[in-house]
């Protein structure tokens, strides 16, 4: 078999100097430059005029107020998913159950979505927050403990945006006074209002509070929507969520 392998090589050889081609390495393709970046969530606390937050609703402990429906706060849409996206499930060596990625794209134009009755989202006062947050169920639904914080969550907005920010929470004592061990991560996809993917981040989140902003390639303003997911043992919870308003206003 060496034999014939040798002689292959060697038969190989003058068909490629024949072509003309280089025997030289070839020259590494340079890395296409990242369409969404990360930057601190407090420059764009300071340039940002809007803010997501969820303090319009009275301060209820967990698990809070279940919502089947999308909700609308200040100039976007809040669901599980976009129209035309099936969310995979996954579960960690725990057997956590969380949302997994989309195994379809989100069908043009971008269109909110909520989950399935009692495994959407919930709003209840988060001690680590101070303040009323957003949890997105898991595939456990409302109330079991283990569903909140482990599923997905779209943002739809009214604007392209060309930066996003938002405040994400993880484990903390729960209601029981009990603490997840280890730390998971987060996932976003950003696309723009005609579905098209921008970008696909995955994250390593601290314990306790995570501040993230991100910033479009080129400042262009064509972030319509954010889907996030995240693998945190605890679950996560989602607070003030930072985005443009001032084309709107103006």
């Amino acid at each position: 078999m060496e034999a014939i392998v040798t002689s292959l090589r060697i038969l190989a050889l003058p068909l490629t100097l024949a072509a003309g081609l280089s025997l030289a390495p070839a020259r590494p393709v340079p890395a296409s430059p990242p369409q969404i970046r990360a930057v601190p969530y407090d420059t764009l606390e300071a340039r940002l005029g809007g803010r997501i937050t969820f303090d319009t609703l009275p301060r209820r402990a967990e698990p809070g107020f279940l919502f089947d429906a999308p909700l609308r706060i200040g100039r976007a849409w809040i669901g599980e998913h976009f129209a035309g996206q099936i969310l995979t499930k996954r579960r960690d060596r725990n057997g956590i159950g969380f949302d997994g990625p989309p195994e379809t794209p989100p069908r043009p134009p971008l269109t909110i979505r909520p989950g399935p009755p009692g495994a959407s989202l919930s709003v209840a006062y988060h001690r680590g927050f101070g303040s009323n947050a957003l949890f997105p169920l898991g595939p456990e639904g409302f109330p079991a403990l283990q569903s909140r914080g482990e599923g997905a969550v779209a943002v739809l907005f009214d604007q392209a945006q060309s930066a996003v920010g938002l405040r994400v929470h993880t484990a903390y004592p729960d209601p029981l006074g009990a603490v997840s061990s280890g730390r998971g991560g987060l996932e976003l996809f950003f696309y723009t209002r005609q579905g098209t993917l921008l970008a696909h981040l995955h994250l390593r989140l601290d314990q306790g509070l995570n501040e993230l902003g991100f910033q479009r390639a080129g400042n262009r303003r064509d972030i319509a929507g954010v889907l996030i997911l995240n693998t945190d043992p605890g679950g996560v919870a989602i607070d003030d969520i930072l985005h443009d308003i001032a084309l709107l206003l103006g």
